[in-house]
C-alpha cells in the first residue's frame, strides 16, 4: 500500500488515515456535529424546533417562539415595505431642481414636434441625499435579511415575509400616485 494514501483529502476535506479513530462528535441532541455546522433543510417544511433564525444563538426550539417569531418577521417586512414607500415620498419632497430640456424631433408628414424630457436632481452633499443614502443602507440590510429568512425554508417564517410584505404594500402604497409622463417612450 502506498503511504501517501495515509495522508490524501477525501470529500470531507480531512485527510483519510486509516489509523485514526472514526467516531464523530456528536451534538447534545444526538446528531452528528458535521463540523459546528447545523444541517440547512433544503425543501420547504413546517417545524419549530432547532430553527436557527439570521444568527447563532437565536434558535427556535418551542411553538411560542415561533409565533413570537411569526410576528416579529412579519413586522420587519411590513418595516420594509413602508421603507421603500417612505423613500420614494422623501425623494419626491425634497427634490431641489427641475430642469426641462425640449428638442425638435421630425414627426409624420414632414412635420417637426417638440419633445421634453424633465430631470431632476438634488446636489450630492446635502442633507436630503445623506438621509436618503442612510436610509437606502437600512433598505438593503433588511431586504437581505428577509431573504435570509426566507432561505431557512421554514414555511411558517416564509409565510411570514410574503403576509408582511403583502400587508404592507397594502397600507403603505395605496396612496401611492402612479404619474405616467406621456411623452415618456420607455417604461
Amino acid at each position: 500500500m502506498d503511504h501517501r494514501a495515509h495522508h490524501m483529502p477525501n470529500l470531507s476535506g480531512t485527510t483519510a488515515d486509516p489509523h485514526a479513530d472514526h467516531h464523530h462528535p456528536t451534538t447534545a441532541s444526538g446528531g452528528h456535529d458535521h463540523g459546528g455546522m447545523s444541517m440547512m433543510h433544503m425543501t420547504f417544511y413546517f417545524g419549530y424546533e432547532n430553527v436557527e433564525l439570521l444568527f447563532s444563538g437565536l434558535v427556535i426550539n418551542t411553538g411560542g417562539e415561533m409565533a413570537g417569531a411569526f410576528v416579529a418577521v412579519f413586522l420587519l417586512a411590513m418595516l420594509y415595505e413602508g421603507l421603500k414607500i417612505s423613500r420614494e415620498s422623501l425623494l419626491r419632497k425634497s427634490q431641489v431642481s427641475i430642469r426641462y430640456n425640449s428638442m425638435p424631433v421630425p414627426g409624420p408628414n414632414g412635420t417637426t414636434l417638440m419633445e421634453t424630457h424633465k430631470t431632476v436632481g438634488q446636489q450630492m452633499i446635502s442633507l436630503p441625499h445623506m438621509l436618503q443614502t442612510f436610509l437606502h443602507v437600512i433598505q438593503v440590510v433588511l431586504s437581505y435579511f428577509l431573504m435570509l429568512i426566507f432561505m431557512t425554508y421554514n414555511a411558517y417564517l416564509c409565510i411570514a415575509v410574503a403576509a408582511g410584505a403583502g400587508t404592507g404594500y397594502f397600507l403603505f402604497s395605496w396612496k401611492k400616485a402612479v404619474v405616467v409622463d406621456i411623452t415618456e417612450h420607455c417604461h
